[in-house]
């Protein structure tokens, strides 16, 4: 019996399917009912400390540096005073409390019952096993934290190590392709697949002025054209930063072999495509405009 190859973007394709569902609990209501019950009410504070509570109670140093695209004095107006108001523990109970709450209005309770759901943890718990500590903080912190019991909580705590470990390899391949945090951003957006403008002023704490400055920047560089799209170099950079992405995350996948990879994706596929569908994200938050 011959067991056959991992194709090649095929982890990509399944993190970003798992990521959909895992991302919905920022944009959801409940987390804002949840972390207001502990006494943190701005919208800032709520996602600086339900991300980074797995670190402990870190200042905004820490937390800049694991974000990477957010403005450093945004995220010092709130960290660490959120942790006066509640404790990263706090925090991080009410987070699973907001999730099981977010994915029972996104998918129903039969989905959350289901043997898919069961097979979906199972089967990103065991893609898990292979990811690595090593220069990942984020990842690190939230594999030190318990396995929830019920398989959608499973199944979501999964998806968000394998987020944060992509993540984390992410932003060393960012900083080895020169970008800092803000032209990161910027050339995402110019792909189309990243956040608009005014999402990223209002959710990282950039300007206007700051976003045009850094877009000039681009544009002395070759990567950014004058009608803000990315140029034939700025293309190929964005796929190379994807590429190596996928080679640092490559580990996972490979344990978990091509066709549960494609079984997970699959899966992962139809619960998000159920979310999207109950509106899990804002219309206008993906695109140039």
């Amino acid at each position: 019996m011959t067991t056959a190859a991992l194709e090649p973007r095929a982890g990509r394709r399944c993190h970003h399917r798992l990521n959909s569902l895992h991302s919905a609990h920022y944009f959801s209501p409940d987390l804002g009912t949840e972390l207001a019950a502990i006494g943190v009410t701005h919208p800032r504070a709520v996602n600086f400390a339900v991300r980074s509570a797995a670190l402990g109670a870190v200042g905004p140093g820490a937390v800049a540096a694991a974000f990477y695209n957010f403005k450093y004095e945004l995220v010092a107006e709130h960290v660490p005073a959120v942790w006066r108001t509640a404790s990263p523990e706090q925090v991080l109970a009410a987070r699973v409390r907001a999730v099981d709450a977010n994915l029972t209005r996104l998918l129903g309770k039969e989905a959350l019952a289901s043997d898919e759901m069961a097979e979906a943890a199972r089967l990103a718990l065991r893609a898990t096993e292979a990811c690595s500590r090593s220069a990942r903080p984020l990842y690190a912190a939230h594999a030190d934290l318990p396995v929830p019991e019920e398989p959608h909580l499973a199944f979501w705590h999964a998806t968000t190590l394998l987020r944060e470990h992509r993540g984390d390899g992410h932003l060393a391949v960012l900083m080895s392709a020169g970008l800092d945090g803000l032209e990161a951003v910027v050339t995402h957006t110019a792909t189309g697949k990243g956040m608009t403008p005014s999402w990223v002023f209002t959710t990282r704490g950039w300007t206007r002025e700051e976003w045009d400055a850094t877009a000039g920047r681009l544009r002395e560089r070759g990567l950014l054209g004058a009608d803000g799209e990315l140029t034939e170099r700025g293309v190929a950079l964005r796929e190379e930063i994807e590429t190596e992405t996928d080679r640092l995350d490559r580990a996972p996948y490979e344990h978990l072999g091509a066709e549960d990879v494609a079984r997970l994706t699959k899966l992962g596929t139809a619960f998000a495509r159920t979310a999207l569908a109950a509106g899990a994200f804002p219309a206008d938050l993906i695109g140039k405009g």
